[in-house]
């Protein structure tokens, strides 16, 4: 069966004057319009094409690569307002549709928005959602401390940002674990703190304790060789200072340095650390 809104795996039954079709193991047709066919190919040829609705409803196929795909995010420019709702830009011909009730707010043409996009199950039709917090779901959350996880930036709250974690849950991550500038819509990996009880995800951006020191340390080397071997910060500088440079915490830093001192890369000064040839 044709999988909408997905990339599928078709092979190449007859070329018409419109295109060439592509059939499913099941028997399934669906037409690639001419200007999306590959200037080789062959009948029995495979093709990995992405299946949708162009403007009339057909499902057709495309070469073209959309910025998602069903059951995921993304952060996504509104293109147009109608009467029955609004439509977004997600890198295909035909823009994708956000009836009004699945817009968190009103949306405006020109404005971005992070949402959700799946299939209606009553109309058959690709649409998106902005109300994602409606598809996430925390019930059941099998990850633990330390593991890496892949981070969609949602919205702020008072306490910090609230994060998509691997496209399933939400998560937080507190305003004293940022270091660096956040946007929405911003793909960033993460790493799991804690899973509370009730489901709830803290996350940190920085990896932990020991895991941490080799990556930072790496960082510290690849700005002081950036800065001729020499930069003004060392473990008695403001913490501002050491965050505007390396986006790390003070704390991280310090574990930073210490580990390249320990090894013998570094020396550090009463004005800052020097590289060691």
């Amino acid at each position: 069966m044709l999988k909408l809104g997905e990339y599928n795996t078709l092979e190449v039954v007859r070329e018409r004057d419109q295109g060439v079709y592509l059939c499913d193991q099941e028997g399934d047709e669906v037409l690639l319009p001419n200007k999306y066919v590959p200037e080789q190919f062959k009948i029995r040829d495979e093709i990995k094409v992405f299946v949708y609705l162009d403007s009339s409803e057909r499902i057709v196929a495309t070469t073209l690569e959309p910025y998602a795909t069903v059951k995921s995010f993304a952060y996504l420019k509104c293109t147009n307002v109608s009467e029955i709702g609004a439509f977004v830009d997600w890198g295909l011909e035909k823009d994708l549709f956000v009836p009004f009730k699945e817009q968190a707010s009103k949306m405006r043409i020109g404005s971005w928005y992070l949402v959700y996009v799946y299939l209606d199950e009553e109309t058959n039709r690709l649409v998106a959602s902005s109300k994602t917090n409606a598809f996430l779901d925390n019930s059941l959350v099998l990850l633990s401390a330390y593991d890496e996880v892949d981070l969609i930036a949602s919205h702020p709250s008072p306490h910090g940002w609230n994060m998509i974690v691997n496209q399933k849950h939400l998560g937080l991550v507190y305003a004293d674990e940022i270091f660096q500038k956040i946007t929405p819509g911003d793909q960033i990996k993460g790493y799991i703190k804690k899973v509370r009880p009730d489901g709830k995800i803290d996350l940190t951006l920085q990896q932990h304790g020991y895991r941490s020191i080799e990556p930072n340390a790496q960082q510290v080397l690849d700005e002081l060789m950036a800065n001729g071997g020499f930069i003004d910060l060392n473990d008695k500088s403001d913490p501002e200072d050491i965050k505007a440079v390396f986006q790390l915490s003070k704390k991280s830093f310090k574990k930073a340095i210490g580990s390249l001192y320990k090894t013998r890369k570094i020396t550090i000064e009463k004005d800052g650390i020097r590289l060691l040839e």
